[in-house]
């Protein structure tokens, strides 16, 4: 696949994911996403269930490469899920990343990890064709972060696993995009019953935001040359900066990168892409509840690539899914931070693996 092509389609997805991060009575739609949005960061405490499902992934020529259609068809219908509960104060999280793989080689996995306000712990899975020793299978490596900063001759950073603010940033970065997208084009109601929500989530409005054939031109312009500067301003504020572990000389080579995008080469990439991408589906749907928070997301991608060059055809269509339940309520966390013989260090889990392939 030509790699101009690629890269575009991986900055609509790019575009795609800013809105679903972030995303009470009926107000305009693009106005109650921002706030269904600013809302969202009073949360103290709720429990989260994400998933993304492939649902198709396919290129037309794989059928001359055996191993990429074994893996095409392994990601087939695969789900990435991610279950878990969260409380700001005292910080502390808990979730299970879910990781299944249809097709022959039928697989799943799950591993739960927990985070606290210095710490890390990530249970061992029993993966067979890893080799994993028995005495380490179902124990929770503890990623000391702090240590391992100094470590590394760094100073410890606590704002790096901050939840709170990582939600705060997401909102300042939501805000400076939505504002350079037209209402009118990108944005609209859907009525209560568009969209098949949980049963707990109490519906006040559904908002959608939609990039079609028409506007995907306008859309990823916009995005790079109005959005993206705002951005890269908001990460260089000294909180954020902190907390995403930039230097200046990062923030300085972000921002000539996007001052030196050639303008007129882009539009003609662009114009071109427009007899080359199909879009089937590519929407965002907010579901708000009562209290305006964006309690439940959903969003659905389904594209096609037609690759002038080789003559090849690539489709992509997946679904994401983001939903909020128990917001403010006190947690349940069912693991607990780990403690005692069911924890290893790092240092211990690189010794044992070590000894286990030793031979």
């Amino acid at each position: 696949m030509n790699k101009k092509y690629t890269k575009i389609l991986f900055t609509i997805m790019l575009a795609a994911v800013v809105v679903l991060a972030g995303c009470g009575a009926n107000q305009e739609p693009k106005e109650a996403v921002k706030s269904a949005t600013s809302k969202a960061t009073e949360m103290t405490s709720y429990a989260l269930t994400s998933k993304v499902v492939i649902n198709n992934l396919s290129i037309s020529e794989s059928e001359d490469a055996p191993e990429m259609s074994m893996v095409l068809a392994m990601l087939k219908d695969a789900e990435l899920n991610i279950d878990g509960v969260f409380q700001n104060d005292p910080m502390q999280a808990e979730f299970t990343l879910g990781v299944e793989l249809k097709g022959d080689m039928e697989v799943t996995y799950n591993i739960p990890m927990v985070m606290t306000t210095e710490k890390l712990y990530v249970k061992v899975p029993n993966i067979p064709m890893l080799g994993i020793p028995e005495t380490l299978v179902n124990k929770y490596i503890e990623l000391d972060m702090k240590k391992l900063a100094e470590e590394e001759g760094v100073e410890w950073n606590p704002a790096s696993m901050d939840l709170t603010k990582s939600q705060q940033f997401s909102n300042e970065v939501m805000d400076a995009v939505l504002a350079e997208y037209d209402e009118a084009t990108y944005f609209k109601n859907l009525e209560k019953d568009a969209i098949t929500v949980p049963e707990d989530v109490e519906v006040q409005q559904i908002v959608q935001f939609q990039v079609t054939n028409e506007n995907v031109k306008e859309a990823i312009t916009i995005l790079v040359n109005n959005a993206l500067p705002k951005v890269i301003d908001i990460m260089s504020k000294a909180e954020y900066k902190d907390m995403l572990q930039l230097t200046d000389e990062d923030l300085t080579l972000f921002k000539e990168e996007l001052s030196n995008t050639d303008q007129n080469q882009m539009a003609a990439d662009l114009e071109e892409l427009k007899d080359h991408l199909t879009i089937n589906t590519f929407n965002i749907n907010t579901a708000i509840n009562k209290d305006g928070i964006p309690a439940y997301q959903e969003g659905n991608v389904d594209v096609v690539i037609n690759d002038p060059d080789t003559k090849e055809t690539m489709n992509l269509a997946m679904t994401m899914t983001n939903h909020y339940k128990d917001i403010n309520k006190t947690p349940e966390f069912k693991i607990g931070i780990p403690a005692g013989d069911e924890v290893v260090t790092m240092e211990q889990f690189q010794e044992m693996m070590s000894e286990a392939y030793s031979y």
